[in-house]
């Protein structure tokens, strides 16, 4: 079967800082899978490298099993939208959307004007004089209505206020409910896309540190509070991720949580937690994770 998105040995290097270092990867289903790790991690490098906009220092990728470099046929059907995205002088919002019509075969014109009555896009304004808020609600409608077979979205929500960001999302959900597509989402705001996802990928200093279906990662971690001597009698020989302790209480997160440790845990009067997505990640990669307020 051949992967639409894949890596193997990918690795991108700007002299000594390695970017992405020794990435293997392949995504074979259709869904909405997310491309998670920190500010500078390493996922837009990675996103260019499959897109064709940058090349690898060793390694390969392919998309639908071809080279994306100087391949039209591998990424005529592939859209990268970033929120660095630099736009021709004098393009207005509106200039936008109708190049992305003439690019992406499957544009839909009606949903795109839907989307600029939910966002209150601003179409008749110069790009460059655009708040980063109105850049991003552009670029979230050329992601969503450009229904690409193999959409890669490099965080062009992240400008949005927190309110438009899940109106995003969840624009997104119903379509993708719609038009099915294979979607690798960039985002640092683990929490707030992480039920969207059925993959997790994870890239911290450039490498690949988790790739996992994302309800198997989900149900792995495990937060056991209680006295300390009774914790710590429990999770003896299981793999800690974090601990904290106030006093006579301890609260521990355990990986690789099993029926067996749970019944213990209940049995000694313990409480049981469960563990974000965006508190496993960190404190297996020990990242420090951004947390955005609403504006």
């Amino acid at each position: 079967m051949t992967a639409i998105l894949e890596a193997q040995g990918l690795s991108r290097h700007f002299g000594p800082v390695k970017a992405v270092d020794d990435v293997s990867f392949r995504i074979d289903e259709v869904g909405i899978h997310g491309l998670l790790g920190r500010n500078g991690a390493g996922k837009s490098t990675l996103m260019n490298l499959l897109t064709g906009q940058d090349f690898a220092t060793a390694g390969s990728a392919r998309v639908r099993g071809e080279s994306p470099v100087e391949n039209p046929r591998a990424i005529g059907e592939v859209a990268l939208i970033k929120e660095s995205q630099v736009y021709p002088e004098g393009y207005k919002g509106r200039h936008v959307l109708k190049a992305a019509s003439w690019i992406f075969p499957h544009w839909d014109d009606d949903f795109a004007s839907r989307l600029v009555e939910d966002f209150h896009a601003p179409l008749d304004r110069y790009m460059k004089k655009l708040s980063r808020g109105q850049r991003s609600s552009i670029g979230a409608i050329v992601a969503l209505a450009s229904r690409a077979e193999v959409t890669l979205l490099d965080e062009p929500y992240a400008g949005l206020d927190a309110v438009a960001r899940q109106l995003f999302y969840d624009r997104l959900l119903s379509d993708f409910a719609e038009h099915p597509r294979t979607v690798l989402m960039s985002t640092h705001l683990i929490d707030e896309a992480a039920d969207l996802f059925q993959r997790v990928l994870v890239i911290d200093d450039g490498r690949l540190v988790i790739d996992e279906d994302a309800d198997a990662l989900r149900g792995t971690a495990l937060r056991i509070v209680g006295p300390v001597d009774a914790v710590e009698a429990v999770v003896r020989g299981h793999q800690i991720l974090h601990r904290e302790a106030l006093g006579g209480t301890a609260a521990i997160t355990i990986d690789g949580a099993n029926g067996e440790l749970r019944a213990a845990a209940v049995a000694a009067g313990l409480e049981l937690a469960p563990v974000s997505l965006q508190q496993l990640i960190v404190r297996r990669t020990g990242a420090p994770f951004t947390q955005e307020v609403a504006s």
